[in-house]
């Protein structure tokens, strides 16, 4: 496993589209890095300019101690896992997983243990002999994580790897391959846009925008220390509320205020509380908790209650937020003005 480090990193397209800007970063030897956002952020650009498969506009990369924007992919140490899998379909699992290990003229001995150990990490060692299409979704999952695992790299880089299984087998998958990381100590760059499979996954979360890294933290920082309002709404579902903070009566009209839905309580102000009277428009009812979706003047905000908490649609209601559970924002910039309160 090696440490990974962005250097001022940018790309810049022919057509003048900057996809990433200067990006400075480091993932440490053995860490889970997350890259995080919305399409069109950046993301998959700067895996793809880790990878080689794409060429550096400015600045540099390193892998361990090694500058890598004139190597070649090949050259690399890395080992990619796509969201398409990218298996061979005339080929049978073992074979898919020893291919790229015989490319590098590995022995047989070398290869059948490297492919056995694989898929005895996989859960794939009664599938050896089948091909593809004889396997579900998870399964080839599974197979295109084997052909990373195999290759022993320095680190691995994966792209939206599950962005084409059912919700379900996403839950699943994703704790596999999680598991699975933590017994390797690989080094490892994951990209998704969906933020509770990066809040879920990461040791560290790299939240990005427009091509500009917005905050880098862990889960937890991202959470309940958001650098902006663009994390503060991307991290969390459902989403922080962020709302003018003059109209709740708390600040200024140069303020926003944020605070999540389940800091929203039902009922008036307990004491050195803050609170509004919202319209109920819909109450969305999950088992354990419900969701009620309100309305403050034009304004849309949520509140997560307890189960037993029953609203009527369109009744207005009084709720309540505690001043230590809510961030300001500069209204212009977006930027957090500080701690919160």
């Amino acid at each position: 496993m090696a440490a990974i480090r962005f250097n001022g990193v940018s790309k810049v397209y022919a057509d003048g589209t900057c996809a990433v800007e200067a990006l400075d970063l480091e993932i440490g030897e053995g860490e889970f890095m997350v890259f995080v956002g919305p399409s069109g952020c950046g993301k998959t650009t700067a895996l793809r300019m880790v990878a080689g498969l794409e060429q550096i506009s400015g600045g540099e990369i390193l892998i361990g101690e090694r500058a890598v924007n004139d190597v070649s992919p090949k050259d690399r140490d890395i080992a990619m896992v796509f969201q398409n899998y990218a298996l061979y379909p005339h080929m049978t699992v073992a074979q898919n997983l020893a291919f790229g290990l015989k490319l590098r003229s590995l022995g047989r001995a070398e290869i059948d243990r490297r492919v056995r150990d694989a898929a005895a990490a996989l859960d794939l060692q009664d599938h050896l002999e089948r091909k593809p299409k004889a396997l579900s979704g998870g399964q080839r999952q599974r197979v295109a994580l084997g052909r990373a695992i195999v290759r022993e790299p320095a680190a691995f880089l994966m792209d939206e790897p599950l962005s084409n299984l059912d919700a379900a087998l996403r839950v699943q998958t994703r704790a596999e391959i999680l598991g699975l990381q933590k017994r390797l100590g690989t080094t490892t760059i994951y990209v998704t846009h969906d933020q509770v499979e990066a809040m879920t996954m990461g040791d560290r979360i790299a939240v990005m925008r427009r091509g500009v890294l917005q905050q880098l933290g862990t889960p937890e920082e991202l959470y309940t220390r958001p650098a902006n309002t663009f994390v503060a709404t991307f991290i969390g579902s459902p989403a922080m509320n962020v709302l003018p903070a003059a109209a709740l009566g708390i600040g200024p009209d140069s303020l926003l205020a944020g605070f999540r839905p389940e800091h929203v309580a039902l009922g008036p102000a307990a004491d050195g509380h803050f609170s509004f009277e919202a319209t109920v428009e819909v109450v969305e009812y999950l088992g354990d908790e419900r969701i009620a979706h309100l309305r403050l003047g034009e304004r849309p905000l949520v509140a997560k209650l307890a189960v037993e908490q029953q609203l009527e649609r369109g009744s207005t209601a009084t709720f309540s937020v505690a001043p230590r559970s809510t961030i300001f924002f500069d209204a212009r910039t977006g930027a957090a003005s500080g701690a919160p309160v």
